[in-house]
């Protein structure tokens, strides 16, 4: 789980060893990159890598980042966009996103092997979705068109279901009866947009419900607390991840409406424009909940190199929570 209390949130007004007002530093962002579902996601295809052989199938991408999509391809993992893509019988993984009960039927049709690698917090948003489904809601799924996660939630209840896109999609709503309606969200949106959204159903639809727990999940709202706390200090921010990646994209916009001077997103460290670092003496690093610490590191070294070389912690959360892997891969018992 994660902390609730801020553990060491003060910043220092000057770093380095000479104490320079001036002196060059680095903001480092905690908690930052992998959570505890795409751990598990990743750990699903490497597991059945080493239990089955290449080639291990998996249905878009197992989680939005571009150096594991890479490596993973590397090792023999084929990533398909449909099932029917997957040979009969083979063996396929379900990314991190979800799928909709019409994914595992089509599965099912064509014998496939399946091992659903969706993270337990997207999952418990499909259930309520179904749940609330049942009770016959009109359910306002706040999210980003054509984004997987978003696809497979509202295909669990396609006849009850309507994409809210922001606050710009609140207009277009329409409901049955106002006295059953309830909200719902992709995991891994910003905190403060989608209240600025729910707010805004809330005038249109008084009665609006909020659903039984948060949606967004602990990681992606950690990541953003931690942003918005060092982009008040920081002439720039980077923010290491993919540009397909929403939590990642999402860092981008929360530090600069935190008060960052600038931010950008990078995949790499060779990405980095060294011109950004004109005039700057305080950078902030973070990475989306999708990204391997090894791309952190990478960007780091690129700072010390530049002069950046003080690098100062800035800790809002402590993440400890573990997802077990799915069953078909589990230790048998003895």
């Amino acid at each position: 789980m994660s902390s609730a209390i801020s553990l060491n949130v003060g910043i220092a007004r000057s770093a380095g060893s000479s104490g320079a007002a001036d002196a060059k530093r680095v903001l480092l962002a905690e908690p930052r990159g992998y959570c505890a579902g795409v751990d598990r996601a990743v750990e699903t295809v490497e597991k059945a890598l080493e239990k089955h052989g290449a080639p291990v199938y998996v249905r878009k991408e197992i989680v939005h980042n571009r150096h594991v999509v890479e490596t993973l391809r590397e090792r023999g993992v084929i990533f398909v966009d449909e099932t029917d893509e997957v040979p009969a019988g083979a063996l396929l993984v379900f990314s991190a996103h979800g799928v909709s009960p019409a994914v595992h039927t089509a599965a099912a049709e064509r014998s496939l092997r399946t091992i659903d690698a969706t993270c337990p917090l997207v999952t418990k948003v499909h259930q309520e979705a179904k749940r609330f489904a049942r009770d016959d809601f009109d359910i306002l799924l706040i999210g980003h068109e054509g984004h997987e996660e978003v696809e497979g939630t509202a295909g669990e209840a396609p006849d009850h279901v309507q994409l809210v896109d922001g606050p710009a999609g609140v207009d277009g709503v329409t409901v049955r009866d106002e006295n059953k309606v309830i909200w719902l969200s992709q995991t891994t949106l910003s905190v403060d947009e989608t209240m600025e959204t729910v707010r805004l159903l809330r005038e249109k639809f008084p009665l609006l419900q909020d659903p039984p727990s948060d949606d967004i999940c602990y990681a992606t709202s950690n990541r953003q607390t931690a942003v918005k706390a060092m982009a008040p200090e920081c002439d720039l921010v980077i923010v290491v991840g993919s540009r397909n990646s929403s939590n990642s994209v999402r860092l981008v916009e929360v530090a600069l409406n935190a008060g960052a001077r600038a931010a950008h997103l990078v995949d790499y460290a060779r990405e980095v424009d060294t011109a950004w670092l004109d005039g700057v003496r305080t950078v902030g690093i973070t990475s989306g909940a999708s990204v391997p610490e090894i791309l952190v590191d990478g960007v780091l070294e690129l700072l010390a190199e530049h002069g950046f070389a003080d690098v100062q912690p800035v800790t809002t959360a402590n993440e400890t929570l573990v997802f077990a892997l799915p069953r078909e891969l589990r230790p048998a018992r003895r």
